[in-house]
């Protein structure tokens, strides 16, 4: 029984009664509930102990270190998940331990434990949520370029954390990109699994089992001979393994055909160890991949000093609208063209808390409206989770619709509700366009109200590490801060979409982002935003 990987199938209980399998990890603030549903298992667990303490040794040797474990987590739920590594083992545990553990127990049936267990067995996650954890860890190393050394250790950016990834946790994250076909990913983590093992830490995977892998995925890379290298290491510890010795003369055998036809000698493998940058990464379906994610680094910014210098602060009482007369919006220029501004003290602490309330028992996988059909979808672009809130529901968000319009000086009547989002562990939305598209001309064809001329987003936490708000085509990144909002234009005057502003939000990497957002669009701003005399006015 692998005793690192019983620490990470354990929180997820609870979580999964307000969703569907594979989309567990993209939230935080439903996660938090899992934490107090890991400890009552574990006393479950420690009054089967008791029961049966003579028979069950192993089995009390977890609870200890789960007694631990929860003693942490307890004292601060929110910060222990916001580390995706913890958020990553969260789901290994329950997937992948507790179901070894109830097989074991099973042999000789407690009647409470296992009735306990069983009960939580329907919310248990299930192999598609681990998957779906360990391609955000993925997902956080290539977007912030975190090497799998630092990452197993729980080194983030301006974070240092005792979560950390264990050899055969290294070697699940590297299975669970093979099977995917993503040699890329799986090398770098077979490799670090091996690492691991050779500096001499315990595990349950084998170095065959590794180096087994980890040649294939190489040899899938292209690297003929460091494949070779790594399986006649392979033999060298196992002389009768299965395949190895066929591999390793097809490799060969390859490489010398390969020679052949270049007229080349053979060279030997490169003593250099696999790490970030050894290997290419695969291009994507993303064209601005490699700038959205620098911004995401905070690189490639294009904030000059002459822009700076055209960017100002200012009170903003929307055209002396009686609610601003006396207590006019903090207004800050993010950006000059196109224009994005801040305001500050947007949300009250007590508003966040009121929206985040009234959302989190509906909070569900974030859609995206079809181009074609107008109908909301999921999408693998967008890893979130939403709920979106009407103003009768509540006079919070009543009055935060009400501030909304006497900013912008914008109708919201026609406007979508208030949707909410949280971005959990590798949470993002990548570049996008709020707006619709002429060759998506029934996107919001249901709604009848035209297109979404301008964006409203309320940030509604700090966020620890990641989780900024970028614009590729011009190099913008705004980063949260909590009660702020900020707004912008997808359409000029004329009805156009300013196809500048496509937009992201970076994977969050340390914390958990709460959002809101209200999409205005164009029915009712005849007289509130007329025509301009251009195309791009």
């Amino acid at each position: 029984m692998r005793n690192s990987l019983f620490c990470i199938s354990w929180i997820l209980l609870c979580f999964c009664c307000w969703s569907t399998h594979g989309e567990i990890f993209t939230s935080i603030g439903q996660m938090t509930d899992l934490i107090y549903t890991e400890k009552e298992l574990v006393q479950s667990l420690r009054e089967y102990i008791q029961a049966e303490e003579s028979k069950l040794a192993a089995i009390k040797s977890w609870a200890s270190k789960l007694d631990a474990l929860t003693r942490v987590s307890t004292s601060d739920p929110e910060g222990y998940l916001a580390h995706p590594v913890n958020a990553y083992k969260l789901m290994k545990r329950l997937n992948t331990e507790w179901s070894e553990l109830e097989t074991l127990v099973l042999q000789n049936p407690s009647d409470g434990f296992i009735g306990n267990i069983s009960v939580h067995r329907q919310y248990f996650p299930d192999a598609e949520d681990e998957t779906g954890a360990a391609k955000a860890l993925m997902r956080l190393q290539d977007t912030y370029q975190l090497d799998s050394e630092a990452f197993s250790k729980g080194k983030l950016p301006g974070v240092h954390s005792d979560a950390v990834l264990t050899v055969d946790d290294c070697f699940d994250m590297a299975k669970t990109a093979y099977n995917d076909a993503d040699y890329y990913h799986a090398v770098l983590w077979f490799q670090q699994a091996l690492k691991q093992l050779d500096d001499g830490e315990e595990a349950v995977v084998t170095k065959a089992a590794i180096l087994d892998y980890l040649s294939y995925s190489v040899y899938q890379l292209g690297d003929i001979p460091r494949a070779i290298e790594l399986t006649r290491r392979l033999v060298a510890i196992d002389p009768n393994h299965e395949r190895a010795g066929g591999n390793l003369r097809y490799f060969e055998r390859l490489l010398y055909r390969q020679l052949n036809e270049i007229n080349q000698a053979s060279e030997p493998a490169s003593e250099e160890p696999i790490q970030l940058g050894t290997y290419t990464r695969p291009k994507d379906h993303l064209p601005e991949r490699e700038a959205y994610e620098a911004l995401c680094r905070g690189e490639g910014l294009q904030m000059t000093e002459a822009r700076r210098s055209r960017l100002f602060c200012r009170y903003h009482d929307g055209n002396r609208n009686p609610r601003l007369v006396l207590k006019p919006m903090k207004e800050e220029d993010e950006w000059d063209s196109p224009h994005i501004v801040r305001y500050l003290e947007m949300l009250s602490d007590e508003e966040i808390e009121k929206i985040k309330e009234l959302a989190k028992p509906r909070l569900a996988r974030a859609t995206v409206r079809d181009p074609k059909t107008g109908v909301l979808t999921t999408a693998n672009y967008r890893v979130s989770k939403s709920a979106w809130l009407e103003g009768e529901e509540d006079p919070v968000i009543e009055r935060v619709n009400q501030r909304i319009q006497d900013i912008t000086g914008l109708t919201v009547e026609t406007a979508e509700l208030l949707q909410v989002a949280n971005y959990g562990v590798g949470g993002q939305y990548e570049p996008h366009f709020d707006f619709s598209r002429k060759d998506e001309g029934d996107a919001f064809k249901r709604l009848g109200t035209g297109n979404r001329l301008a964006t409203f987003l309320n940030y509604m936490s700090d966020v620890e590490a990641g989780g900024a708000t970028v614009f590729p085509d011009f190099g913008a990144a705004i980063r949260p801060r909590k009660g702020t909002s900020v707004f912008w234009y997808n359409l000029f005057r004329s009805g156009e979409g300013d196809y500048r502003t496509r937009h992201a939000a970076c994977p969050v990497l340390v914390g958990s982002k709460w959002v809101s957002n209200k999409w205005i669009h164009e029915r009712g701003q005849e007289f509130r935003r007329p025509c301009g005399l251009t195309e791009v006015d």
